[in-house]
């Protein structure tokens, strides 16, 4: 049983906002770091935000910082990411995964993650 499962993604155009969700079940969500990931065709899985336990502490990858907001609702075992101001090159399957440690110099791979959701297509057109 896959304990994460995304959804909200969808076809927009440039310009618009989209707002993905990642559910939890099964483990204990205020115990984990919670992180989003995308993977374009033919390219490899690229971080793209991150929330601290307690959603306190936030990072982004540069392509996303001041357009993408990471949160998360842990008395409903929910992350969010909300995309605004989207471009053709955010088009991606995107992925949230958890894991219950933390690694300043890791956290930016996807091997750092133990749980994974199966993705949500978001496709941007120009």
């Amino acid at each position: 049983q896959v304990p994460l499962e995304e959804s909200g993604g969808g076809l927009v155009q440039a310009g618009d906002s989209l707002r993905l969700s990642c559910a939890a079940s099964g483990l204990t969500f205020s115990s984990y770091v919670m992180g989003w990931f995308r993977q374009a065709p033919g390219k490899e899985r690229e971080f793209v935000a991150l929330v601290s336990w307690s959603g306190g502490n936030t990072y982004y990858s540069d392509s996303v910082k001041g357009r993408f907001t990471i949160s998360r609702d842990n008395a409903k075992n929910t992350m969010y990411l909300q995309m605004n101001s989207l471009k053709p090159e955010d088009t991606a399957v995107y992925y949230c995964a958890a894991d219950s440690q933390w690694s300043a110099v890791r956290f930016k791979t996807p091997s750092a993650y133990n749980y994974w959701g199966q993705g949500t297509q978001v496709t941007v057109s120009s």
